[in-house]
């Protein structure tokens, strides 16, 4: 039995969805099939190939800034030490913050393809929610309930480098250079939708087996559990701890959707899962979201926000 299981969205029979339960419980991870995006993942990966393989001018032109911390950045850190990759950061295309926040670099076909890649996952994420959701046994008025929000959303492009992204005669001051090209961490939100090319390096974190490789799959997308997904659950299911190794002989792309709750919903265990029982104190996501990404750019003497803060003491 594979420990990353694959899991056609267009059919997922009995089997699968209880392969996906056992894989969300022990380390976060399973593979969709039947999605029907292929062409849309060629054009973004064709984008984003673009994108990266500009000049640098081209990049500076799209920086994140102090104002603004959505664009390019080769700098950004993960528990307080350098990744070894460049990235650019984008929310949802049409909606109202993306007038204000949103860069769009100079590329051929960058805009249109990186929109439509959002609009495809938006979807997507939605149902894969659902599917996670009805495997943890919710339907009705429940399932209704508990949805993500694309306009609180965002996309990324990541780059994985050979050796260090940032030049060299630029690295006076910045905080060292992880030992890992992703430090091990879970993501914030709901599910992350990660699209990857043939490189391999991501790997997860099993409660059974400790590090496994989630390897790349033609034709699958990778789908990883989020902490609030965790929360909901009442610690059924688990957010995916990952991490991505060093590149050594090739540099690597991957482009994940991480889809997010309202920004002003309460997350809390669901009642028909926690069954009387929550093992977490409320909070609001915004506040969540807010304390999580503070750090992402500069270090902040401290360890960043995590979901064991809410946890109720027994």
């Amino acid at each position: 039995m594979d420990l990353v299981p694959v899991v056609d969205i267009r059919n997922p029979g009995a089997t699968s969805v209880a392969e996906l339960d056992r894989a969300c419980s022990d380390h976060g991870f399973f593979l969709l099939t039947g999605h029907g995006l292929d062409e849309v993942i060629a054009e973004t990966f064709a984008a984003a190939r673009r994108f990266f393989e500009s000049p640098i001018d081209v990049k500076d032109a799209v920086r994140r800034d102090a104002r603004n911390p959505l664009g390019y950045n080769e700098r950004e850190l993960t528990k307080r030490v350098r990744d070894h990759k460049e990235v650019f950061d984008l929310v949802d295309p049409v909606e109202g913050r993306a007038k204000h926040y949103n860069r769009w670099p100079d590329v051929d076909g960058f805009h249109d393809a990186i929109a439509a890649h959002y609009d495809a996952c938006s979807d997507l994420a939605l149902r894969t929610t659902e599917l996670v959701l009805h495997a943890l046994g919710l339907s009705g008025a429940a399932l209704a309930e508990h949805r993500g929000d694309r306009t609180t959303s965002n996309m990324r492009l990541n780059h994985y480098t050979l050796g260090d992204p940032v030049p060299e005669d630029e690295r006076d001051g910045l905080a060292a250079l992880a030992d890992v090209a992703l430090g091990h961490h879970t993501d914030l939100g709901l599910i992350t939708l990660l699209i990857q090319d043939d490189v391999g390096g991501l790997q997860a974190e099993s409660v059974e087996h400790g590090w496994i490789d989630v390897e790349p799959r033609a034709g699958t997308i990778v789908v990883n559990l989020a902490d609030c997904m965790q929360v909901w659950s009442n610690n059924r299911y688990r957010a995916a701890v990952h991490r991505v190794l060093p590149m050594t002989t090739s540099t690597r792309m991957s482009i994940p959707y991480f889809l997010n709750p309202p920004r002003d919903c309460v997350i809390e265990p669901i009642a028909d899962v926690a069954d009387g029982s929550p093992a977490y104190r409320p909070f609001v996501f915004r506040d969540y979201i807010d304390a999580r990404s503070a750090d992402n750019y500069a270090d902040a003497g401290a360890d960043d926000s995590q979901i064991s803060d809410f946890l109720l003491t027994t």
